[in-house]
């Protein structure tokens, strides 16, 4: 089992097989526009800017599920991210990302990544990391910013 076993439906509502990344290194985040930390949409975008030439790609998963906030609609949150940070990099519907009604993919992320007191997500801006062949192989906490994260990028590359 990997990440490429599972889809999602982008922010425009297309249903898409993360199969369509295989073989591509993944950045997997779980987003907010109202959150402390949604200013690290900038330097997700610088990441995917630098290395998606070399088989690189930022996904972006918003949540309403931590303060609620992200309250708008899928158009609304595409709309934010594009006007306010040039946003590129596919972003996926709003899903639940801890719980039982967590998607799937966060399901299989959150166990095959270890996290402080628990596995589940514990806030927006949740990193996590996707070798070439899709195995979920570290997890970054929210405080972590995404230019920190380019040496891990590197060595997968």
């Amino acid at each position: 089992m990997s990440v490429y076993t599972f889809s999602g439906t982008t922010i425009q509502e297309q249903e898409l097989p993360l199969s369509t990344y295989d073989g591509k290194v993944l950045l997997i985040v779980n987003t907010a526009s109202k959150c402390m930390f949604t200013k690290q949409y900038k330097e997700l975008q610088q990441l995917y800017d630098r290395y998606k030439d070399k088989g690189f790609a930022v996904l972006g998963f918003p949540t309403n599920e931590f303060g609620e906030q992200e309250p708008g609609t899928n158009e609304e949150i595409n709309q934010f991210c594009e006007t306010n940070y040039g946003v590129t990099f596919p972003m996926f519907a709003k899903i639940n990302v801890k719980g039982p009604d967590a998607h799937p993919l966060f399901q299989y992320l959150t166990m095959r990544t270890g996290g402080l007191l628990s596995r589940d997500v514990k806030w927006n801006f949740t990193k996590f990391l996707v070798d070439r062949q899709g195995n979920a192989v570290r997890r970054f906490a929210p405080v972590t910013a995404p230019s920190r994260i380019a040496k891990d990028i590197e060595k997968l590359l």
